[in-house]
């Protein structure tokens, strides 16, 4: 097996093949992610999200659009408003900015409206008035599986293939074992999910975090960070959906849009205790309440 790692969009990349990518495959791989970096960031200073927080507008719709924001509609439905991708002011109020300033401030709610501030067609891409974009309850699933395509149409992949970034990953062809972390201590895991051309997309509020009970997931409707649930694992077809139940699993709601999804999943609460859905293959180490 070849390895290839580097760095892009805040975290390490894995990308294991039978065989090494050659340079144009590396290429192609580079543009997908430099392109979509380019548009969805909120950390980039001349991206298309920063450029619609200064002035809103109409714009051309990115090619991922509409499939990421038709994705955000059910989770917001689904979980009551908690999430939303007009959060990243949000994020910004409590110092996860651009910067990283990490200066804490008051929480902020993201806009309860968002869906008629933020519209969109296959062609069109429409902010009524300024407000930050934030993709990150599903982006990383999204550019994953990007990658994983430029790499099929290149051609340049054959056999076994498995793309990482930073714990969300597709696994194409042979089977992987996967140790779920345990998200109060590093050195250990809650269990082990096997993978076979399919996705894993983990989120933990040990990740991204940077001060006592801060960390990167929120509550739309208060602007703080969640409470409830200290991690999430979620096994689908498409690492974008598996990181969008990851995400909506931190929520009242979340668990039965993952099950209405056929999405396998599991999550660990702040005080310990584990859950997953019925039927979930993944070999748990500790104790667990199976649901439905």
């Amino acid at each position: 097996m070849s390895l290839w790692r580097f760095d892009a969009i805040g975290t390490t990349w894995e990308i294991e093949t039978d065989h090494p990518l050659d340079q144009s495959a590396r290429t192609a791989v580079t543009e997908v992610i430099d392109d979509f970096d380019h548009t969805w960031s909120r950390f980039r200073e001349a991206s298309l999200v920063t450029s619609l927080a200064a002035d809103g507008g109409i714009v051309d719709a990115p090619a991922d659009a509409a499939v990421m924001l038709d994705a955000y509609r059910e989770l917001s439905a689904a979980t009551d408003g908690a999430v939303n991708p007009l959060v990243g002011e949000s994020l910004n109020a409590l110092g996860y900015t651009a910067d990283y300033s990490l200066i804490v401030g008051t929480p902020r709610p993201a806009p309860d409206h968002w869906a008629t501030l933020l519209t969109w067609t296959n062609t069109q891409l429409s902010l009524a008035s300024p407000a930050l974009i934030d993709v990150g309850a599903l982006g990383k699933g999204r550019l994953v599986d990007l990658v994983l395509a430029a790499l099929d149409a290149g051609g340049s992949v054959d056999g076994n293939v498995t793309v990482d970034a930073g714990g969300d990953l597709v696994v194409r062809g042979g089977e992987v074992r996967i140790g779920l972390e345990h998200p109060f201590d590093r050195t250990k895991a809650i269990g082990i999910a096997t993978i076979r051309n399919q996705a894993l997309c983990a989120s933990a509020i040990n990740r991204r975090a940077w001060g006592d009970g801060l960390h990167h997931v929120l509550d739309a409707r208060t602007g703080a960070p969640v409470r409830t649930w200290a991690a999430t694992w979620a096994i689908a077809p498409e690492t974008m959906q598996a990181d969008a139940a990851a995400t909506a699993l931190f929520f009242d709601g979340g668990a039965e849009l993952a099950n209405r999804w056929g999405v396998e999943w599991v999550r660990m609460s702040t005080d310990g205790r584990a859950e997953r859905s019925e039927n979930c293959s993944v070999e748990l180490f500790t104790t667990r309440t199976p649901l439905g």
